[in-house]
């Protein structure tokens, strides 16, 4: 989950990383906007949560209050990637010489933190890349983890001596990677004059950390993750929509995969892919299907659970606990059941009206199957 600018930098604030003078205006406010208490000139820039904005003509420099009006209700305006700004940001500039890139980032390929950093910042990282000597990476052990070492070489590189400031915000960059699930934590540019500060900040979390934070703070998961998905996140499912008319549920990613694989082999179209994980409850179960009616407007819903320590039993009731829920969807419900307690589970269904199967081909049919 991407973090938008003024969150990342509110981030960057409470790790005590410096940040320019700012204020932030909502959307409510851009018709009146608020007389800025800071010093021109400003740089306002909408927020939003893909990139680009710069290209779009999203960041704008005002040197007095009517630039500043001007700035505002063009930018307000502005989309970027189909989204025009919830908020926008207004901050001093920041006079400065030369621009740097400073990141930590997780490697899938290595498993392990890597801090990156370039003499030339306010471009991609990929065209840093491509010359020679711009950029150093410096591994970062996770059973070792991070010492003053790291801070020396990246203060060295960028300015062939040791700054206490510099290697100071690196430190407290690095706990904040690793204290809030960090996926990548970005300041491009980052200013260096009497002392480092970060002029942007891109922040990207880990969605499978919901559970260690609290990310409905946060304009994605708030504002711009469905309720489906907002449901999803809560109870730790992992969940995918897709395009089809058939929604798959099942416990285990594999047999969801396998399950979604069949659907489309026997001409269905897959809405979903939603996996319960393992030892699913029958609130867990519910809920799934609460995930499906909130987010899908399907014409049948396939159910496929090969238990072990997930008991059928437990299954069962969890269904018939949304029946209402599902009758509402008008909706054909399809229910593959084997494994633990598999007759219990069979037996509560029938007696609610469900059909069960043991056989996935024959479920997976039946789910795809034009009714009248």
């Amino acid at each position: 989950m991407y973090l938008i600018e003024y969150e990342g930098k509110q981030l960057f604030v409470k790790y005590g990383i410096k940040i320019p003078d700012s204020m932030i205006i909502s959307r409510d406010e851009y018709v009146d906007p608020p007389k800025p208490s800071l010093n021109y000139p400003l740089v306002v820039k909408g927020q939003y949560p893909y990139g680009g904005r710069g290209k779009s003509g999203a960041v704008k420099i005002a040197n007095n209050y009517e630039e500043y009006i001007e700035a505002i209700n063009s930018i307000a305006h502005i989309s970027v990637g189909g989204v025009k700004p919830r908020y926008i940001l207004i901050e001093e500039f920041v006079p400065h010489e030369k621009e740097y890139y400073l990141s930590i980032i997780m490697s899938r390929k290595d498993k392990k933190p890597v801090i990156l950093v370039s003499k030339y910042g306010g471009i991609d990282v990929e065209e840093l890349a491509g010359k020679p000597g711009s950029l150093m990476s410096l591994e970062i052990d996770p059973l070792i983890g991070y010492s003053d070492y790291h801070a020396k070489m990246v203060s060295k590189f960028l300015l062939n001596r040791l700054d206490k400031e510099l290697m100071d915000m690196v430190r407290r960059l690095y706990r904040l990677f690793i204290e809030n699930d960090v996926l990548l934590v970005e300041i491009n540019p980052l200013s260096i004059n009497e002392s480092p500060i970060a002029l942007d900040s891109k922040v990207m979390l880990d969605d499978n950390a919901y559970y260690r934070h609290d990310y409905t703070q946060y304009i994605e998961y708030s504002m711009l993750a469905s309720k489906g998905e907002q449901i999803a996140r809560k109870h730790g499912f992992s969940f995918v929509p897709l395009d089809g008319d058939i929604g798959v549920i099942g416990n285990g990613a594999g047999l969801v995969m396998a399950t979604v694989d069949l659907v489309n082999y026997y001409g269905g179209s897959p809405a979903c892919f939603l996996d319960v994980g393992g030892g699913a409850s029958s609130e867990r179960i519910q809920r799934a299907i609460e995930v499906i009616a909130n987010e899908l407007n399907i014409r049948s819903l396939l159910i496929n659970i090969f238990a072990g320590i997930t008991r059928c039993d437990e299954v069962a009731r969890g269904i018939v606990q949304a029946k209402k829920l599902l009758e509402e969807m008008g909706i054909k419900v399809v229910v593959r059941l084997v494994g633990t307690n598999e007759d219990l589970g069979a037996s509560i269904l029938r007696d609610a009206g469900f059909k069960v199967y043991k056989e996935m081909d024959v479920a997976a049919m039946e789910a795809i199957k034009n009714e009248g």
